[in-house]
């Protein structure tokens, strides 16, 4: 962005800071990065193997067992999909006038914006969650209240504990309108309520029916309405990310310095009864 509009103005040291989300739905104990690997360049994969179930048999004494089965295997693709990049300068004569940290806070604020597009990515992938996992659609959301909001999630609870999700980890993304019903209800454990001193995931808000409830304006939703809220467990989704490239360098027709760098990533829902969605509208 240039910078003309600020000639003969002075800059102060004080920089205004844009208001940002908070990002979730990238951070460990959301996704995990179990198969990231070495990411080179936006169309690299990566393989995930895994081993279909072992037969248990009865034995008899004095019998023979059964010959040796053939274990079954199935491989997904972990494709790293995404190629995300910025590319600011800022004019010669416009730094000669400028406070320093301008620059750092123009860096802080694009890698911001590459975490905040991947943010939204990872959320997206509720599309890909099992039927039978799944409360409300797009045609009859449910409309919670403040009376039936802990509800919803015991009963997102209950799904994933049909699909032998381990109870360990589970989170559940909110969005705030979502958190304010459940404010209302007197089963809601505030974060603050701990009484631990232990660092806390981002946006972190409580406990609730087995979840860690975090707080999300990334919530996917359709048009205002229709929020998808997300539950699950780390083993869900995977993750793998890599600032492949960051530059600094002197555009050849311009008397500026310029920084562009380059995100790349992918994630894939690996276990898709490892989540479950509510569709909600706002009551």
């Amino acid at each position: 962005m240039a910078l003309e509009n600020f000639i003969a103005t002075i800059w102060s040291a004080r920089l205004l800071e844009n208001l940002r989300k908070t990002l979730v739905y990238g951070q460990l104990g959301v996704i995990n990065k179990d198969y990231e690997g070495e990411v080179s360049s936006k169309g690299s994969t990566v393989k995930i193997n895994s081993i279909g179930a072992v037969t248990i048999g009865d034995y008899t004494k004095n019998t023979d067992i059964t010959a040796p089965e053939t274990l079954s295997d199935a491989q997904a693709s972990l494709v790293i999909d995404q190629a995300k990049y910025f590319n600011f300068q800022v004019d010669d004569i416009d730094k000669a006038q400028q406070n320093p940290k301008i620059m750092d806070s123009a860096m802080a604020e694009a890698a911001y914006g590459l975490s905040n597009v991947a943010d939204q990515h990872i959320a997206g992938l509720y599309t890909c969650v099992a039927a039978s996992n799944t409360i409300g659609n797009d045609t009859t959301p449910v409309v919670p209240t403040k009376s039936d909001a802990y509800e919803y999630l015991v009963d997102l609870s209950i799904k994933l504990d049909e699909a032998n999700v381990p109870a360990t980890g589970r989170w559940a993304v909110v969005p705030p309108w979502f958190h304010g019903l459940m404010l209302k209800d007197d089963r809601f454990v505030k974060a603050e309520n701990y009484g631990s001193t232990i660092v806390l995931q981002n946006a972190e808000v409580g406990k609730a029916a087995g979840f860690t409830i975090l707080k999300s304006n990334n919530v996917p939703n359709i048009a205002g309405a229709k929020y998808k809220i997300i539950a699950g467990s780390p083993i869900a989704i995977t993750f793998a990310e890599q600032i492949n490239e960051t530059e600094a360098y002197r555009p050849e027709k311009r008397f500026a310095d310029a920084v562009k760098g380059l995100h790349l990533y992918g994630a894939k829902l690996i276990r898709n009864t490892a989540i479950a969605v509510l569709t909600a509208n706002k009551s």
